[in-house]
């Protein structure tokens, strides 16, 4: 069965990597920037266009705020920029946002991220993908006519391309999205040249169309209120600016300085593209409406449900390079193909924030392995399952699920500047250099100014988009911060339950005596009980099997074996493929060819739980080994249980309902307890 299996895994994400090819996974600048910097670079597709769209409630007057609203765009950009140049130089360990609130204001400001950003991940596949979906349903009706299941295909193919691996991926993104950045700057210079030098006059297909005001005339607050929601819209184009911070453990050394650099030039990329569209916007006239089929009006007349509304930039480009002409069609392409591919941020943020979870026990752990081609596969699956429903529920409208969007990044942008303002302040008060001192004190500002201006924002976001859709954002953060912090308490509630005690002997077992190969993976009360039942079983040769997938904890087990003074010899087995059944299969296969007239016997530790949902928190790799060793000659398995209080509880509940039976009792029909009539026989 397995090698049915692997066969068409093979075929569809390539050949397992061991695990020293990992360094030369590592990405250089050039192909970190389309991988982690795709979203906010994509962005300035829809962001516009979001400006425009909220703008059109108060009618054409009102475009004429949105250079000032751009403007307020472009200062937070570089406030955000310049801010997490600080958080990569700070915690180049790839924990990012989550790291630096964790360290710095506690568990619970870090779960609080954590959440956020688990959420914005989701969302940004599901909003890149559709809005992907519309781009190029404009020029192929099919995939609007089929758009949720388009946007599904492309998801399931995204992921395919990602389980290859993150460099493969990245190469196989950096070319179209280079192209969209090349087309937008083509644009936005022929569009400057033809307006300013060859005084030409350009016209968005909408130009002539007039929009009917929802609400005409507004003033005061209700202008204000407006102003801010546009504002809070455009802010989109600042989603994914923290992915960088999360994958600094990707780039090549020196990876902060890589980060770095690669933020500052994503941000000066994305500010001038989204600069350039607004301005060419005003420039041709476009017209955006909320509700297009009532609100546009084409002489006269609302256009109708049969109107479709292209984007913001597909009309500039219509105006600037002529419609279906070469750099129009190549555009339009690109950005569509760059909005699915958008969603790459994603795809590498949140895989690695989930390990980094996984590690500390937030999420199961099965979450911090890397897979076959050394991507976190099951990160992987896990997000494409969450964004694949999320575009079902939404019909994989992009206007819909936008409302969602950034809420949980300035969450997260908030926190972790002010973490960030924490750290300075804590060095500060231990570092006498006054170099090192003027530079903190300057970072310090940076993260400061930072604070504030997104803290202010998360504010406008969550009053103008809370009953748009963003309270649906805020609930997804309330269920991963639950589950993730129940699942933590699951694993501290096991690992203080299991943990080997200082004094040996209070919970050692003395069954009866055969010889053993005792599978090691820590140090603690099951291996301890494993160990002390194979010591009685009396055998030619005892020795202990650990397998090495990580060197650092074959290094502490090694390291905790010795200090025990544990009189069992450990055998480490390497896993270049960081497989656990195959070596302890191939070694105990070699001990039969070695002596085929032996025994082998395989004792396994195992836990005994009393909840359905704490066998999915558990590795099952003793399930699968043991089903693969029940088929090879001459093995046989032992498994030692230790039962978890959870277990206990399980059977109190069976107990209640009068269907326990102790392990290894026989099942027997109801006893009749009334007493017997005497038969009168002595």
């Amino acid at each position: 069965m397995s090698k049915l299996t692997d066969v068409p895994k093979r075929i569809l994400i390539g050949r397992a990597l061991r695990s020293e090819k990992l360094g030369e996974t590592l990405l250089p600048k050039r192909i970190a920037l389309p991988v982690f910097a795709s979203d906010p670079l994509s962005s300035v597709a829809y962001a516009p266009g979001e400006v425009l769209l909220v703008l059109s409630v108060a009618g054409v007057s009102a475009y004429h705020f949105s250079p000032w609203i751009a403007a307020a765009v472009v200062v937070l950009m570089f406030t955000v920029v310049a801010s997490y140049r600080q958080n990569v130089h700070a915690y180049p360990s790839g924990g990012g946002d989550y790291e630096v609130a964790n360290t710095n204001l506690g568990p619970k400001a870090g779960l609080t991220v954590a959440s956020a950003l688990l959420v914005d991940y989701v969302l940004t596949v599901a909003v890149s993908i559709s809005s992907g979906v519309e781009n190029l349903g404009s020029a192929i009706p099919f995939v609007v006519e089929h758009k949720v299941f388009c946007a599904i295909g492309i998801i399931v193919l995204l992921t395919l391309m990602n389980l290859r691996g993150v460099k493969e991926s990245g190469k196989l993104f950096a070319i179209p999205t280079y192209v969209f950045v090349a087309g937008v700057f083509i644009m936005i210079a022929w569009g400057a040249f033809k307006g300013i030098v060859l005084d030409e006059s350009m016209r968005a297909p909408t130009a002539d169309y007039e929009i009917k005001p929802e609400h005409g005339g507004l003033a005061g607050f209700a202008l204000l209120f407006l102003l801010l929601r546009a504002f809070s819209s455009g802010c989109a184009a600042l989603t994914g600016v923290e992915a960088i911070s999360n994958g600094v453990p990707a780039f090549r050394k020196p990876k902060s300085r890589n980060a770095a650099t690669t933020l500052l030039l994503m941000g000066a990329l994305a500010v001038t593209m989204f600069c350039g569209i607004i301005g060419l916007a005003m420039a041709t006239d476009v017209k955006m409406a909320e509700f297009p089929a009532k609100d546009l009006i084409a002489n006269g007349v609302p256009v109708g449900n049969d109107y479709v509304q292209h984007p913001v930039i597909s009309q500039v480009a219509a105006a600037v390079f002529g419609d279906g002409t070469f750099f129009f069609v190549l555009l339009a392409a690109a950005t569509a193909l760059v909005l699915f591919l958008a969603a790459n941020t994603a795809y590498n943020g949140f895989p690695l924030l989930g390990s980094i979870l996984a590690q500390d026990r937030y999420l199961p752990r099965q979450l911090h392995t890397r897979g076959d081609r050394l991507a976190f596969s099951n990160g992987i699956v896990l997000l494409a399952g969450a964004a694949i429903l999320l575009v079902w529920l939404y019909g994989a409208d992009s206007t819909k699920l936008i409302q969602l969007y950034i809420v949980g990044v300035f969450v997260s942008f908030t926190l972790s500047q002010t973490g960030m303002v924490r750290h300075w302040n804590r060095h500060l008060r231990t570092e006498r250099d006054k170099a090192k001192r003027r530079h903190m004190i300057r970072s310090r500002a940076i993260n400061t100014f930072g604070a504030f201006f997104t803290g202010l924002v998360l504010v406008v976001v969550l009053a103008t988009k809370f009953t748009h859709g963003a309270w649906v954002a805020l609930l997804g953060m309330v269920i991963f911060y639950g589950t993730m912090s129940a699942i933590r308490k699951h694993y501290d509630r096991v690992a203080e339950e299991i943990a080997a005690p200082e004094e040996p002997g209070d919970d050692s077992v003395r069954p009866s005596r055969v010889h053993a190969i005792v599978l090691v993976s820590k140090v603690h009360r099951p291996t301890l009980r494993a160990l002390a039942y194979a010591k009685a079983m009396r055998f030619d040769r005892l020795e202990a099997v650990s397998i090495s997938v990580d060197p650092a904890e074959t290094k502490a087990l090694q390291a905790e074996w010795g200090r025990r003074g544990i009189n069992v010899p450990l055998k480490i087995l390497d896993s270049p493929y960081r497989e656990i059944t195959r070596p302890i299969i191939e070694y105990v296969k070699g001990l039969r060819r070695e002596s085929p007239r032996d025994v082998v016997s395989v004792v396994i530790p195992e836990y005994v739980v009393g909840h359905w949902y704490e066998h999915v928190l558990h590795n099952q790799s003793a399930l699968r080994l043991k089903g693969r060793l029940l088929f090879t000659p001459g093995v046989m398995v032992t498994s030692v249980p230790y039962q978890l209080a959870s277990s206990e509880a399980a059977k109190q509940r069976a107990k209640k309902r009068q269907e326990w039976n102790a392990p290894g009792s026989v099942r027997r029909g109801p006893v009749d307890r009334r007493p017997k009539e005497p038969t009168g026989k002595a």
